[in-house]
C-alpha cells in the first residue's frame, strides 16, 4: 500500500484535511505584518555624553576612553566605534546578531556605573544610553512649523505633546527630532560692564543661582488643619531674569540687565532645521522590529486629525514623507506578480493538458500550497514582505511540479484501460518515490540557508524557510489530494494527452536529435565539459553587487563646509541648495538639517514624487542633481539612495566604507590624508570624503600657572571663566510643568567673533581685585582635529565614497584594496565596513553555500537511490542552469548579487527535477531488461511532456518577476532574469545531457559491481 492509499479511500477525510489548511493559512494571512523586508534587528546600543566647550581631544580621551575601556569586557560585543566632536561623545556598540539587547543593555549600564569614577565630575549631560537599530529606517517623517509661533514653542509642542502621544502608539519604537529648539532664557554679558562694576562672571552665576530656586517649602500644621507653604522662588522668563540683583554698588543695586542682554531664546543655537525654506521641527518615527508599517503609519495618521485640533491654529503638522506608500505599492505589485504566476501557470498546464479536469486536478495544488503556507509564516513571525511574497511567487513553478507528475502518471494508467480508481491507486503507488525524490531534493537546497551566519542569513532565513514550506506543502498535497481528485474526476473517456501535431512534432524532432546525441556521446560530453569551464570564467567575469538598489521615493544629501565656519555662514551655504531642490520637477518637498552633526556638516532630506507621477528613477535622479548641489562655491554635497537595510553601527556619506587604524596617530593621519587624494583621483569612485577633519581653527591658552598661582587664582577659574563665556553653558535650571529648562550664560556675540575678546575676560584674585586673562596666558592659534574618531579602542579614520555610474560594487572593493596597497605602509592597517564588509564576506559565503548545497543534494540523492553515480547524473545539468542566468544577466545589464546568488541556488534545486524523472523512468525500465541507452532514451520520451510542463510553468512564475514593474521591482528583477535564463538553457541541455550520463554512469555503475563480486577481487 502507497502513502497515498489512505486518502483516496477516504475522500471526506482528504478534503476536510485541505479545507482545514485552506480555512488556518487565510485566518493567517489577514493577521500577518507587512513591512517592506525581513526584520532584521541588529542588536545595538548608542552611549552619549556631552561637555560644554571641550574639545574634541578632550571628549576622547576624559569621555569616551574610560567608558570604551569598560564597553570592550562585555561579552558578544561585535564592534565599538566613537565620534568625539566640540562638546559632544556618542559611542556606538554593536553586538552579536544572536545577543539578548535587553541582557547587552544591563552590561552597558553596568560598565558606565564602573566607568563614572574616571568620568569629569561636572560633565553636562552624564552617558545616557538607547538601544538603536541601524538597519531600521524611519517611516515616517512629520515637520512643524508656524508662521507666528516662536521656534521654542514649535519646540515644546513637538517635544512634549506630539512626539510623547506618537510614541504611545503601539508599534513605534522611537520619535526622533531634528532641529530641536529648546527654550531657554540666555543671558549675554558684557565684560566691559562687568569690570567697570568690579563684577566676575562667577559672581553672576552664583546670584543668577541664588534667586532661581525651586526648594520644598513644607507645611503648617495646627491640631485642625494644614496649611501647605507656596513661594514663587522660580524665574520663569527673560523679563524676570532683567531683574535680578547680582550685587550693590555705593547703595545702588546692580541689575542682570544692567550687565547683559537677557532675551527669551533656545538652548543651542548653532544648528538648526528648515523643511521647503522655513523654520522647522522634523521628527522622525521609527517602529519596532516585527510590527506592521502599515498599521503603525495608519494609526499614526488616523490620530494626526486630533492632535491638529487641539495645536494653535498656525501651527502647521505636514508630513513629508511616508515609507509605508513606498510598502504598500510594493507589496501590492508583488501580490499582482504572484497572481500573474498563478495564471500564467495554469494556462501553461491547460495549453499542455487540453483538459479543465486537469487542469483543475494540478491547478488546485497552487492555492492550497501557497495559502497553507501562510500558517506557518504566521507562527514562525514571519511578515508579508517582498522576500517572503517574492518566495511564494517563484515557488508557483515548482508546487505545480508534483501534481502534474503525479496526474501525468495516473492518466498513463487510465490509458492502459484501468478504471480512475484503480489508475490512483498503481499510478500513486508508482510514481510516489519520484515525488518524493523531487519534493526533498528541491527543499534541501534551501537548507544550507538557513544556517547562514550574519546579516545575509537574517535577510534570507525567511525568504528559504516560505519556499521550502511551500514546496514541502505542494508535495503533501501531491500524494494526497491529487491522486484522490484523479479518482473521482476522471473519466475514462477524459482526454489529455492530445497536445496537437505542434507537440507531436516537437516529440518527433526531439526524439530524432536524443537520438543522434546518444550515438554521439562522447563529443556531448566534451561539449558539456566547455560549458563547465566558460561557467567558471563567466563567475569571475560578471560584475557582482550587494543589495540592489531600490527607490523608495527618498534621497539623502550630506554636506560639507570649509572648517571653522560659523552656524550663520553654513546656513546660509545650505539653505541656497532649497531653490536648486525646488526648481526640479521630480523632487515633492526638502528639508535642510543644519550643523548636524558637526558645525560645518549637514543633512538633506529630498522627498521624490511618487515613482507614478515621475519618469526617472531614484538613481537617475540622484545624478541629476549632484551636479546642481555642487555648484554652490565653499559647499561639497554628497547625495546617496539610501539602502534598505544599512549594515553596521556608522552613518556614512556614501554607499560603502573603508577604515583606517594605527596605534601612531601622527602616521595614520599623514596616510589617511595621501590615500584620501588618491582615492578623489580615482575615475571609479565618486563623493570621496573621510572624518579626518584636522583644519578646525584652534586658540590654545598657555597659561603661566606660577603667575596664576601667586595671585591666588586657580587654573580651574580660569577655565571655568571660559566655560561661562563661550561654551553656552547652562547655569540654572527651570522646572516647567511638561519639561526642564535652562538658563544659558554667555558673552554677548560682539565679544565672541575674535581672540581679541579674551583680553577683556577678568578673574578674582585673592586679594579681591580682578585681573585680566591675558595677563596670566599666552594665546597660541593653530589647527587642529574637529573630531577624533575611534573604532574599537584606536584612534581611526574612515573614508565613505559611492561607485561611479556602471561600476559594481566588486571592482569598486578591488580597486580599494589596490590603491590601499600601494599607497599605505604596513604599520596601518585597513577594513571595509558596512555594506562593503558584508558583500565580501558574502563572496565567500555564497560560494561556500553553492558547494554545500550541491553536496547535500548528492548525499540526499545517493541515500535515495542507494547509489553513488546516478546523483552525479542528476546533477550533470547544474552548470548549464548556472551559465544560462549568468548570460541572461551580462545581457541585462544586471549584477550578480545577493538574489541573484538566490536564483542560481534555485535553479539546481528546479534542474535537477527534471534529470530526476528521467532517471526514476530508466531505473525501472532497465529492471525490465532494456539496455541503458535503451531506458534513457526512453525515459527522456515518456517524461518530456511532463518536463516541457513543469518547465515552462517555472519559467512562466519567474517571468513577472524578470520584466520587473512596480515599486521594488528593480531589486526583485536580477532574480527572476536568473531563474528564467537559467530554466531556458538548462532545459535544452539537460535533456540531451541526462540521459547521455546516465549511460555512463550507469555502465560505471554495473562495472563496480561486477568487479565487487568477482571471486578474489
Amino acid at each position: 500500500m502507497s502513502l497515498s492509499s489512505p486518502f483516496i479511500e477516504r475522500p471526506v477525510m482528504t478534503s476536510l484535511v485541505m479545507a482545514a489548511l485552506l480555512f488556518f493559512g487565510l485566518g493567517a494571512y489577514f493577521v500577518l505584518p507587512t513591512s517592506d523586508l525581513p526584520a532584521v534587528d541588529f542588536p545595538t546600543i548608542q552611549v552619549s555624553a556631552s561637555y560644554s566647550g571641550a574639545s574634541p581631544e578632550t571628549m576622547a580621551s576624559s569621555v569616551a576612553a574610560p567608558l570604551e575601556r569598560e564597553f570592550a569586557s562585555i561579552a558578544g560585543l561585535s564592534s565599538m566605534s566613537s565620534s568625539n566632536s566640540l562638546g559632544s561623545s556618542t559611542i556606538t556598540l554593536q553586538f552579536d546578531l544572536d545577543r539578548n539587547i535587553d541582557g547587552a543593555a544591563m552590561d552597558v549600564q553596568a560598565a558606565i556605573t564602573r566607568a563614572n569614577t574616571n568620568l569629569p565630575d561636572d560633565l553636562t549631560d552624564p552617558p545616557t544610553f538607547q538601544k538603536v537599530n541601524p538597519a531600521d529606517a524611519p517611516i515616517l517623517y512629520i515637520a512643524l512649523s508656524s508662521p507666528t509661533l516662536p521656534i521654542w514653542t514649535i519646540n515644546d509642542y513637538a517635544k512634549t505633546y506630539l512626539a510623547e502621544t506618537i510614541s504611545m502608539i503601539p508599534g513605534v519604537a522611537q520619535v526622533l527630532i531634528y532641529g530641536e529648539k529648546k527654550y531657554a532664557p540666555r543671558i549675554r554679558l558684557d565684560p566691559m560692564a562687568l569690570a567697570s562694576r568690579g563684577i566676575s562672571l562667577d559672581e553672576v552665576r552664583q546670584a543668577v543661582n541664588d534667586q532661581n530656586v525651586n526648594l520644598p517649602l513644607g507645611s503648617l500644621q495646627s491640631p485642625t488643619r494644614t496649611v501647605t507653604l507656596m513661594a514663587k522662588g522660580q524665574l520663569l522668563n527673560a523679563e524676570e531674569y532683567r531683574k535680578v540683583v547680582v550685587d550693590y554698588r555705593d547703595g545702588q543695586p546692580v541689575y542682570l540687565g544692567d550687565l547683559a542682554e537677557v532675551d527669551d531664546g533656545v538652548e543651542h543655537e548653532y544648528f538648526g532645521a528648515f523643511h521647503n525654506d522655513r523654520p522647522d521641527i522634523l521628527l522622525a518615527v521609527k517602529r519596532q522590529p516585527g510590527s506592521n508599517t502599515i498599521a503603525v503609519v495608519d494609526a499614526i495618521r488616523a490620530k494626526l486629525p486630533g492632535i491638529q485640533k487641539q495645536l494653535p491654529a498656525s501651527l502647521t503638522v505636514d508630513v513629508m514623507y511616508d515609507r509605508s506608500e513606498f510598502i504598500r505599492d510594493s507589496v501590492a505589485d508583488v501580490k499582482f506578480t504572484l497572481a500573474l504566476a498563478i495564471g500564467l501557470v495554469i494556462l501553461v498546464v491547460f495549453a499542455f493538458l487540453r483538459s479543465f479536469a486537469g487542469t483543475f486536478i494540478a491547478g488546485v495544488a497552487i492555492p492550497f500550497s501557497i495559502i497553507a503556507t501562510f500558517s506557518a509564516m504566521y507562527l514562525l513571525g514571519f511578515t508579508l514582505d517582498n522576500l517572503s511574497l517574492m518566495a511564494l511567487t517563484l515557488s508557483v513553478g515548482f508546487v505545480v511540479d508534483d501534481a502534474i507528475v503525479m496526474l501525468e502518471n495516473v492518466f498513463r494508467h487510465v490509458e492502459q484501460g484501468k478504471s480512475p480508481l484503480r489508475a490512483a491507486f498503481d499510478g500513486a503507488a508508482e510514481i510516489g518515490f519520484t515525488i518524493l525524490s523531487m519534493t526533498l531534493s528541491l527543499a534541501v537546497v534551501f537548507v544550507p540557508i538557513l544556517f547562514m551566519p550574519g546579516i545575509l542569513g537574517r535577510i534570507l532565513r525567511e525568504f528559504a524557510v516560505t519556499i521550502t514550506v511551500a514546496i514541502l506543502i505542494s508535495g503533501v498535497v501531491a500524494v494526497t489530494l491529487s491522486p484522490m481528485l484523479c479518482s473521482k474526476i476522471l473519466r475514462k473517456d477524459t482526454k489529455i494527452a492530445e497536445s496537437g501535431r505542434f507537440f507531436s512534432w516537437i516529440l518527433a524532432g526531439y526524439s530524432k536529435s536524443l537520438r543522434l546525441a546518444l550515438d554521439h556521446r562522447g563529443k556531448t560530453l566534451i561539449l558539456a565539459a566547455l560549458m563547465l569551464a566558460a561557467t567558471g570564467l563567466l563567475f569571475a567575469w560578471v560584475p557582482k553587487g550587494f543589495l540592489p538598489p531600490n527607490d523608495v521615493d527618498l534621497l539623502m544629501g550630506y554636506t560639507q563646509a570649509r572648517q571653522g565656519i560659523s552656524y550663520t555662514a553654513m546656513a546660509q551655504l545650505q539653505r541656497s541648495l532649497s531653490p536648486r531642490l525646488a526648481a526640479d520637477p521630480d523632487v515633492e518637498s526638502e528639508s535642510q538639517i543644519i550643523s548636524y552633526p558637526l558645525e560645518n556638516q549637514g543633512l538633506t532630506v529630498i522627498i521624490l514624487k511618487p515613482q507614478t507621477e515621475r519618469k526617472a528613477t531614484a538613481d537617475e535622479i540622484l545624478a541629476r542633481l549632484r551636479p546642481k548641489l555642487n555648484s554652490e562655491p565653499g559647499l561639497v554635497s554628497y547625495l546617496v539612495n539610501p539602502p534598505l537595510i544599512p549594515i553596521g553601527g556608522k552613518s556614512a556619506r556614501g554607499d560603502y566604507m573603508l577604515t583606517l587604524q594605527c596605534p601612531d596617530t601622527a602616521l595614520l593621519y599623514e596616510s589617511a590624508q595621501k590615500l584620501e587624494k588618491v582615492l578623489m583621483a580615482e575615475p571609479s569612485l565618486t563623493g570621496v570624503n573621510s572624518d579626518l577633519l584636522l583644519a578646525d581653527p584652534q586658540m590654545h591658552l598657555d597659561i603661566d600657572r606660577e603667575k596664576a598661582a601667586r595671585l591666588g587664582i586657580p587654573v580651574r577659574s580660569i577655565e571655568d571663566a571660559l566655560y561661562s563665556s563661550y561654551a553656552e553653558r547652562g547655569i540654572s535650571n527651570i522646572y516647567g510643568s511638561q519639561d526642564v529648562y535652562k538658563v544659558v550664560m554667555e558673552l554677548k556675540p560682539e565679544f565672541q567673533r575674535n581672540e581679541k575678546a579674551l583680553t577683556m575676560l577678568y578673574l578674582r584674585s585673592a586679594a579681591g581685585d580682578l585681573v585680566r586673562l591675558d595677563a596670566l596666558a599666552e594665546l597660541r592659534p593653530e589647527l587642529g582635529p574637529a573630531t577624533v574618531n575611534h573604532t574599537g579602542q584606536l584612534t581611526s579614520v574612515t573614508y565613505s565614497f559611492s561607485a561611479a555610474p556602471g561600476v559594481s560594487l566588486g571592482q569598486v572593493n578591488e580597486t580599494v584594496e589596490r590603491l590601499a596597497d600601494a599607497n599605505l605602509p604596513a604599520e596601518v592597517s585597513r577594513f571595509m565596513e558596512g555594506t562593503a564588509s558584508a558583500f565580501k564576506e558574502s563572496l565567500g559565503g555564497m560560494t561556500l553555500l553553492l558547494g554545500i548545497t550541491v553536496f547535500l543534494i548528492y548525499v540526499l540523492l545517493g541515500c535515495l537511490y542507494e547509489s553513488y553515480a546516478h546523483p552525479l547524473t542528476i546533477l550533470s545539468g547544474l552548470p548549464s542552469a548556472a551559465m544560462g542566468g549568468l548570460l541572461t544577466l551580462l545581457l541585462f545589464g544586471q549584477e550578480l548579487d545577493l538574489y541573484g546568488y538566490v536564483g542560481i541556488i534555485m535553479l539546481i534545486g528546479i534542474v535537477k527535477k527534471n534529470s530526476i524523472m528521467v532517471v526514476d523512468f530508466a531505473i525501472q525500465a532497465e529492471k525490465t531488461g532494456k539496455s541503458p541507452e535503451e531506458a534513457a532514451f526512453e525515459g527522456s520520451l515518456v517524461r518530456f511532456r511532463p518536463i516541457m510542463m513543469t518547465t515552462i510553468a517555472a519559467i512562466m512564475g519567474a517571468m513577472p518577476i524578470a520584466l520587473g514593474f512596480g515599486a521594488g521591482a528593480e531589486a526583485r528583477r536580477p532574480m527572476g532574469l536568473v531563474v528564467v535564463g537559467g530554466l531556458i538553457l538548462s532545459q535544452v541541455v539537460t535533456l540531451y545531457l541526462t540521459p547521455v550520463v546516465y549511460t555512463y554512469m550507469d555502465r560505471l555503475q554495473r562495472g563496480k559491481h561486477r568487479l565487487e563480486t568477482t571471486p578474489g577481487a
